[in-house]
Order: C-alpha cells, then sequence, then structure tokens
C-alpha cells in the first residue's frame, strides 16, 4: 500500500466553521470509542492473567498510545486520522485465556504483535500474505472469537438481574433511536445500577487503586504464546482494524499513509505492552466520526477533530484506575454484560461476511466452530486452530468441486 495522500476536493459552497465543530466532533470520537469498548479491554487482559493493577495499566498504556500516535499522525500529515485499540484483539485475548507462561507470556505476545504490524508497513509481501487469507475464513475466526463473549449478557441476567436488565433494555431501545450512543449510554446505566448496588450491600472501594499507575512487567517468550496469541491478535487487528480502517478513510476522500500508519500504530503496540497494553491500530468504525462531514464542512480542517480526540484520549488515560476499581466492586457479571453488548454488531458484521457466499460456507462453519470452542492443543489456542482447520476444509473442499478432468475417449 502506498505512503502517498489524496488530495481532498473542497466543496465550493462551505461555509465558514469555527474551531467549535472539530473540537465537538473529537471529543465525541474519544468519548464513544473509550466507553464503548473499555470493558472488552478489561476483560481480555483480565483473562489472559493480569492483576487489577495489570489491567488498569494496560488500559492506561493503550489509551496513551493510541493519544499520542493520533495527535502525531494527524499533525503530521493534516488528515484525520485516528486509532484506537484493537477491540477484536482483546476479545480474542478473553476468549484464549491464560497461556503457557502467564501474564509475562501475554506481554510478550503483545510485543511480537506490534512489531509484525511494524513490519507489515515496510514488507509489502506481509501485508498481502494476509489479505490473502480467504475473507470468510478471517470473519469466521473473528465470529468464533467474539461468540463467548457476546453470549454474556444472556448468562449474566440470571446472575444480577437487577443491574444487567436495564442495561440490556437501555442498549436495545437506543439501537433504535440513537445507536451510536447505544453502548455508552448502557455503560452509563450499569454504573449507575452498580453504584446503587455498592451502597446498598455497603462494599467499600478501593480508594487507593483509583490513582492511574503504571504496572511493568518483563516480557517472556513463550512459544505457545506467540502462536497462540501474538500471530491471531496480529490476524485480526490487520483483518478487522487496519484494513477496515483505511477502507473507512479512503471512503471519505483520504488516503492513509500506510506505512507511516503502521510504524506509529506497531512501535506503539510494542512500547505499551510492558505496561500491559495488547494492541493499538487504526480506528475503524468510529474513524467516521472525525472524518465525516459532520465534523468540519472542510475536509482539509478536519484533522482538528482528529487531534482533539488524541488529547481528549490522554486524559481518559487518568481514570483507567477508578474504572478497574469501580468495576471490581460491582455486581458479578455487569463488565461482562457491557463488553457482550458492545460486540453483537461486530459480532453480526462478522458472521454475514463469512457465510454470505456459499460456495466455502462450510469451511467458514468449521472456522467459526472452532474458534468459538476455545479448544486448547500443545498450549495452543482455538483462534489459530480455527484458521488452520478453515484453511484445510477449504482447500479440500475446493480440490473436491474441481476434479482433475477425465481423459478423453
Amino acid at each position: 500500500m502506498s505512503s502517498s495522500t489524496v488530495a481532498v476536493p473542497v466543496p465550493e459552497d462551505v461555509a465558514p466553521v469555527g474551531v467549535a465543530q472539530p473540537i465537538g466532533a473529537g471529543i465525541v470520537t474519544a468519548l464513544v470509542g473509550f466507553t464503548s469498548s473499555f470493558a472488552v479491554v478489561l476483560a481480555g487482559l483480565t483473562a489472559m492473567g493480569a492483576t487489577s493493577a495489570q489491567a488498569a495499566s494496560g488500559l492506561l498504556a493503550v489509551c496513551v498510545t493510541q493519544g499520542v500516535g493520533i495527535v502525531l499522525l494527524s499533525l503530521r500529515y493534516r488528515m484525520p486520522i485516528t486509532l484506537a485499540w484493537s477491540t477484536p484483539g482483546a476479545a480474542l485475548l478473553a476468549s484464549t485465556g491464560a497461556v503457557a507462561g502467564g501474564w509475562p507470556a501475554a506481554v510478550g505476545a503483545f510485543a511480537v504483535a506490534g512489531m509484525l504490524i511494524v513490519l507489515t508497513g515496510f514488507w509489502q509481501r506481509l501485508g498481502a500474505l494476509i489479505a490473502a487469507i480467504p475473507t470468510e475464513i478471517a470473519q469466521a475466526m473473528l465470529a468464533g472469537v467474539l461468540l463467548p463473549m457476546c453470549l454474556a449478557p444472556v448468562k449474566s441476567l440470571p446472575v444480577s438481574p437487577a443491574v444487567v436488565a436495564p442495561v440490556i433494555v437501555t442498549w436495545l431501545v437506543l439501537q433504535r433511536y440513537a445507536a451510536r450512543w447505544a453502548v455508552p449510554v448502557a455503560f452509563a446505566v450499569a454504573a449507575v445500577g452498580a453504584g446503587v448496588d455498592i451502597a446498598v450491600t455497603h462494599r467499600r472501594l478501593d480508594w487507593s487503586a483509583m490513582a492511574p499507575q503504571v504496572e511493568l512487567t518483563v516480557p517472556h517468550w513463550s512459544w505457545q504464546a506467540m502462536i497462540g496469541v501474538a500471530v491471531p491478535l496480529y490476524i485480526v487487528t490487520m483483518a478487522a482494524q487496519n484494513i477496515p480502517g483505511t477502507a473507512v478513510m479512503k471512503t471519505f476522500g483520504y488516503q492513509v499513509p500506510w506505512r507511516a500508519a503502521m510504524t506509529v500504530t506497531g512501535f506503539g503496540t510494542v512500547l505499551g505492552a510492558p505496561a500491559g497494553g495488547h494492541a493499538i491500530n487504526l480506528a475503524a468504525i468510529s474513524a467516521a466520526l472525525s472524518a465525516a462531514p459532520s465534523a468540519h464542512p472542510d475536509p482539509k480542517r478536519r484533522w482538528i477533530a482528529a487531534t482533539t480526540a488524541g488529547c481528549a484520549y490522554l486524559l481518559l488515560a487518568l481514570a483507567s484506575g477508578a474504572l478497574v476499581t469501580f468495576v471490581a466492586a460491582a455486581p458479578k457479571g455487569v463488565l461482562e454484560t457491557v463488553a457482550g453488548l458492545a460486540l453483537i454488531a461486530t459480532l453480526a458484521g462478522a458472521l454475514t461476511s463469512a457465510l454470505a457466499a456459499t460456495t466455502h460456507r462450510l469451511a467458514a462453519a468449521l472456522t467459526f466452530l472452532v474458534a468459538a470452542s476455545g479448544v486448547t492443543l500443545l498450549g495452543i489456542g482455538a483462534a489459530f486452530w480455527a484458521v488452520v482447520a478453515g484453511l484445510l476444509a477449504r482447500w479440500i473442499l475446493r480440490a473436491q468441486e474441481t476434479p482433475a478432468a477425465s481423459p478423453a475417449r
């Protein structure tokens, strides 16, 4: 992919607009991006073996690295380039669970995934290899990874009905009237419900843990974590975030500087890994909040929205410790409910892409089932084996569909 930029035409009828509009769009970008999926990040890091302090540090790390990355890219290229943490990657971590070597091995896998992202920016063949993975296989693997988390709201309902039920109802109603705010408002409802429950049951919060702090971990290199975490994390981050992110930006007339973007996000991931950050990447869904005309009528001024979003993420990073402390005291299932609701739309999109084409639907279904099973073989998680099973099934079935021509009689 080229690192050149495309000149964005300025509409002739654009009226003069101040900076208030793009600044407001940038704040909304950060708030929606943070509140709609931070629960997924915490669930993923915790499943990998992180303590509460390490999970809070990881959330802080991805906020800081993506915030700095957004500011650097948007100021350098004067484009509304926004970054995000890898939400599908966090869901992958949650479904994979602890690996051989524990949390230090997971941290090592995060760093390796970051180096692979950097390498992709400089070595086109690696990017082409990821792009060569059939869409139905990659999306089926993603859907299988997401399924266990998307089931969490249903499973949590009988556990904490008084808190979980209003959250689900709020999310469902807002999907009809204001889908963008469905998850953030559902999180607000969950916070209120959890706060009431904490007050009624007189549970105490650990105020000393609310201050933002960094918990550094020395990476450990485990081959099981490299294959079972680093490689799938790299694949889902590229296939579900970076490649779609460039496509979203292109729809608004922007050509993302590929090499620079991969360098910033890759090294950002490497630098954030010891603090617990799993991966950052180009924003995909939330990219439109800063790149669309609603951010500013003049395409050449929308970079202000992205820069504001980056600064807002740096401020939101300060809330990481408080969020983890509050979540730890909340009723069981509340965090999982918010995380699951945040991923349902992504699950629906992944299933649609995986099963839309009838030609390789069976291979995609097999990929989905293996990924959703959560099975671990040789210390390697289900996501890796799902891709292997899907590619093998696709190859066998395609060979059956195209038999060798029989000799002429």
